[in-house]
């Protein structure tokens, strides 16, 4: 299914989204156990609207942006409240996602640094006794 058939469709089966978005179907029964998601029943089948499809986005985004379920239930849990108190805590909860980033990015360009210097030195005491 395309991205413009899904946008004109009103009723999705879990298949369908998980093969859309290239994920397992236990992955959206998961967000669903976590309330992330919630589908309607018809008997034992799942009936997911556009509303769940646009939800199941922004829960794949948030995952890919590196945030937690916590942050992600948060952020839905405003998702039909007031707009203004959703986008504040969306920017700080991505100022504080660039904070992190930035401590491990500073982390690993040291240890990169650090490991350089541990080669080259034993280069050299290689190059001493050969």
């Amino acid at each position: 299914m395309s991205r413009q058939d899904a946008d004109t469709r009103d009723l999705f089966s879990i298949a369908d989204l998980a093969s859309e978005f290239g994920i397992s179907t236990r992955a959206i029964r998961f967000y669903e156990s976590k309330g992330l998601l919630a589908p309607e029943r018809v008997g034992a089948t799942r009936i997911f609207r556009k509303r769940d499809r646009a939800r199941l986005i922004l829960i794949l985004r948030g995952k890919r942006l590196g945030f937690t379920l916590r942050d992600i239930s948060d952020y839905l849990s405003l998702y039909d409240a007031d707009r203004s108190q959703q986008v504040s805590l969306l920017a700080g909860k991505v100022d504080e996602r660039i904070a992190l980033l930035e401590r491990q990015r500073d982390d690993l360009e040291t240890t990169i640094s650090e490991l350089r210097e541990i080669k080259h030195l034993a280069e050299e005491r290689l190059k001493k006794t050969g």
